[in-house]
This record gives C-alpha cells, structure tokens and sequence, in this order.
C-alpha cells in the first residue's frame, strides 16, 4: 500500500512489475539509489509527468463525481465508500482524541433525543379512549368506601381511646375535689353546712357526692346525682339513679349505673364480682359496705325491677339495705344489661377509720 510521506513526493516501495516510475529530488554525486547500480550522478534525472502529483493529491480526499459515484481512478490502491444517498456529510472532527469521542456521543445523544420526542408525540397523538359510565361509577363508590374506612376508623379510635382519656381526667378531678371534702370535713362553701348523703335532694345533678370502691379490681370512682349520659356517665362518673336509696337510708336499695366501655369504663370488669366480694361507699359520713350475693348475667334494658327498694332476681325476701350495679353487655354494645346485687354487712363513720375491705386488714 502507498503511503505519503512528510516531504509530499511519492517513494514506491519495492515493486515487483517494475511498472512504478521512481521520481526523486536531485541526485548527489556518489550516492547510491539502493539498486545496487550507479551512483546518482552517473544517471540521468528524471522528471516526473506534471499530473502525476495531481493525481496523487486527489487520492488524500474522497472524490464524488455525480450522483453515480463511481470508482476512483486506477492510479491509487486505496478503497473507499460512497457515503450514504441524500444525507449530508458529517464533517470530520478535529482536536484529540477525547474531542472526537465527546462530539461522537453529542451525535449519539441528540439522535436518542429525536427519536423519543418522536415517540413522545406520537403517544400523545393518540387519542384516549372514552371511560363508560359503570367505570365511573365504580370509581366514585371506591373513593367513597375508602373515605368511610378511614372515616371510622378514626371513629372508633376516639370512642375506645380518647374518650377514656376525658373520662378519666375528669373522673380523677372529681374524686380528688371529693376526698379533700372528706378529709377535712368541711362544709362546701363558707357558712353553708355539709351536705348530707342521706338526703338526695340536697344534690344537684351531675354533683358528685360519694365514692365507690371495688377492692377486688383495685378500682374506685366518683358517684354523682343522676344517669345523665352527657353530665355524668360520659365523664367518666358513676351514676345514682335518683329516687332510689342512699347509703344512710334504713332501708332501700342504692341502684348505680356506669359505662363498660370508653368513657372511662367504670364498671367494665363487674363481670368478675362474686359472691362475698366486697363493695364499698364512702360519703362525707363514713364509710357503708356491702358484699356482693349474686347478680343477673342479662337482662332486657327495660327491665327497671332490678332497681326497686326491694330487686326482683336478687333473692331477697324483704326490706333490707341493697345495692345493684348495672352496666352494658356484652361489650361493646348496649343490647343487654349486666346486674350486680350486694346487702349491707357494715356502717362504719369516718372517725373510726377505713373498713378492712379497704385496707386489706
């Protein structure tokens, strides 16, 4: 293959034919062409034909003669492609080697480019097809039901949660207002006298006047006036059904009732009450206890008999000194009524001191 030297003139290698004319600068006397012959002073000087170093010129560059490209002429042994039909040459890069790589993925990129703006437009050409009612429709009720869901279950995290935490707030307030009253046996107000838990009316609704301790579950909570759900029970309170009995009544039956479920839940574990369990009342003027005699797993909410002077169901034959506790069942619901009766074993007045049911003595 030929090859172009530094000095622009022609220098064949060995040729074999002896058809390659040999065109050299001028000739130094006693130098030796390399043929073994004469030096080069003792031959004459031969010039080389003026298109010969045309033709050698041309072949450096690619030569496009028409929209045919033909074959380039027979004096070089170089080959070459024609470039491609009605694209444009791309012109060649210059600079290093790291220059030629960056323009050759700029190509690249901008190709890749083209092709997805391309794609893009084509995508967004097409046109989208129209939803039919009934999926409509299905997606609006799945969007309502997912609402509802969260809806509730934020319901039922404040009825089971943060209602207890009300409930017990307030609960804690009162109870801690009543023991303070107990503790030093003073009068409500300044020059009014203490009420007196064996008189009822003396209470105003949602007033608390007495606390009731449940020794077994290690449980005791405020007793106020009344059954109201919003002014007691949803306070965390335990609830006198006014216009049954007091504590310091000779007889009648001490009728409460109480949440088993938020709010506080009160009485929510009554269910665990036995016989000879043991239930105790501290008012102002000391301290009743009753142990528990049986009670009435469920019954209808309107059975009120259970909170007669006298309760039917609990066995007694007469007149005595009776509580019933009633609460909700089964939990979590409000469509039967749990009933706990217990009768009177003790009065003690405060100045004697807590009850042993109370102290564990």
């Amino acid at each position: 293959m030929t090859a172009l030297r530094p000095e622009g003139r022609f220098q064949p290698e060995a040729d074999p034919y002896g058809t390659v004319q040999q065109y050299g600068g001028p000739r130094y006397p006693g130098q030796d062409d390399g043929t073994g012959g004469a030096p080069y002073g003792q031959h004459p000087v031969q010039t080389a034909p003026e298109d010969a170093w045309g033709v050698y010129e041309q072949a450096r560059e690619p030569i496009v003669d028409g929209p045919e490209y033909p074959w380039l002429p027979d004096q070089t042994l170089q080959l070459r492609l024609p470039p491609d039909i009605g694209a444009p040459a791309e012109p060649a890069p210059t600079g290093g080697r790291a220059e030629r790589r960056r323009a050759a993925q700029g190509r690249t990129s901008l190709r890749s480019g083209n092709g997805r703006r391309r794609a893009g437009g084509r995508a967004a050409g097409r046109a989208r097809p129209k939803e039919s009612p009934l999926v409509v429709a299905a997606r609006g009720v799945g969007e309502l039901c997912i609402t509802l869901g969260v809806v509730m279950l934020l319901f039922v995290a404040y009825q089971l949660w943060w209602t207890n935490v009300q409930a017990d707030q307030a609960a804690d307030g009162a109870r801690n207002e009543l023991e303070q009253q107990f503790n030093a046996a003073a009068p409500v107000k300044p020059g009014q006298p203490a009420p007196d838990p064996n008189k009822p009316e003396v209470f105003e609704p949602g007033k608390g006047f007495a606390i009731i301790h449940l020794p077994k579950l290690g449980l005791k909570f405020p007793i106020a006036e009344g059954t109201s759900k919003s002014a007691v029970l949803d306070n965390g309170l335990v609830g006198h059904y006014s216009g049954t009995g007091m504590p310091g009544d000779k007889a009648g039956n001490f009728a409460l009732a109480a949440h088993r479920n938020t709010h506080g839940e009160p009485f929510r574990y009554i269910n665990q009450l036995g016989k000879g369990d043991k239930i105790v009342v501290e008012t102002a003027a000391g301290y009743y206890t009753y142990e528990v005699t049986g009670g009435i797993p469920e019954t209808s909410p309107n059975n009120v008999s259970v909170i007669k002077p006298v309760p039917n169901g609990a066995g007694y034959t007469g007149p005595g000194r009776y509580i019933t506790l009633t609460t909700c069942t089964p939990e979590f619901t409000s469509k039967f009524r749990l009933i706990v009766f217990g009768k009177m074993i003790e009065e003690r007045p405060r100045a004697q001191g807590k009850p042993a049911a109370i102290t564990g003595g």
